[in-house]
């Protein structure tokens, strides 16, 4: 059942996506070659509960972490373990949600560790851009076929390829409502978009074959074959005209600029 939101219920799940926004914006603040993925996920969880909110994923189907801290060939769902170190030259895609006021919000975001090279840094990039056109067709009206379709005409026609088996998906007073947004599709296709739904869009891109493995803690999905993998999401309510995005990476934008290892990440 696909649950439309009133202003107020956007306005309270709009505060949850302030929240998660300056969330990833405090894990862009401290990441850095040599900080374990575990760390990171005590700083994010410290400063979701010192805000009053709960970490979303904790506990979810028994998650034992508030942040997917997803490595290199690693898609999403990584697990956060104080093994699991930031190197120079790494993606790390970090996802978070939070509970705030009665509703929940998501977002996710890869950063790129000092030196990338070029396959990496476009792998990114086409990601970001993907997810913002994806987000152009996400208004009242369309369908949802056609989000899928904008996000994956960009990523094929860069040469990459998109996950079949992992969404996006509604969101509100649950971390996952309906419906399910794949990111691919056919125009003019799949459930009618309408003014007051809230939806999580979030294309994973791969450099390589868009199938995946799961890992052996039984979380962490991978690429088949070991080529790496970019994950960008917002938060965003469908509107007549153009969608409203409700979280926002405007916090991690102003700590690229002063933290040297995200330098490259500026094509925000």
């Amino acid at each position: 059942m696909i649950f439309l939101k009133t202003e107020d219920e956007i306005g309270l799940i709009r505060e949850s996506c302030l929240l998660v926004s300056k969330t990833i914006a405090e894990v862009a603040r401290n990441i850095k070659p040599g900080i374990s993925a575990a760390n990171l996920d005590r700083i994010a969880r410290t400063f979701i509960q010192n805000n009053g909110a709960c970490p979303a994923f904790l506990g979810y189907n028994n998650f034992p972490a508030a942040l997917c801290v997803s490595l290199n060939n690693e898609i999403a769902h990584g697990l956060p373990t104080e093994d699991k170190i930031i190197k120079e030259g790494d993606l790390v895609s970090v996802d978070c949600g939070i509970e705030y006021n009665g509703f929940y919000s998501d977002i996710c975001y890869t950063f790129m560790i000092g030196n990338i090279d070029s396959d990496c840094f476009n792998l990114c990039k086409t990601t970001y851009t993907a997810l913002k056109k994806g987000i152009t067709k996400a208004i009242d009206g369309n369908r949802l076929g056609d989000i899928g379709y904008a996000i994956q005409k960009h990523v094929e026609k860069a040469g990459y390829s998109v996950t079949r088996n992992m969404f996006g998906h509604g969101i509100g007073r649950l971390l996952h409502e309906d419906p399910d947004v794949p990111n691919y599709g056919k125009k003019g296709r799949g459930v009618l978009l309408m003014d007051g739904m809230v939806m999580s869009i979030e294309p994973m891109v791969n450099l390589g074959r868009p199938e995946t493995a799961t890992a052996d803690d039984g979380w962490t999905v991978r690429t088949v074959d070991n080529k790496r993998s970019a994950h960008f999401e917002h938060t965003i309510a469908i509107r007549r005209g153009k969608a409203e995005i409700l979280t926002s990476f405007n916090f991690v934008r102003k700590e690229i600029e002063i933290n040297n290892y995200l330098w490259q990440n500026s094509f925000l």
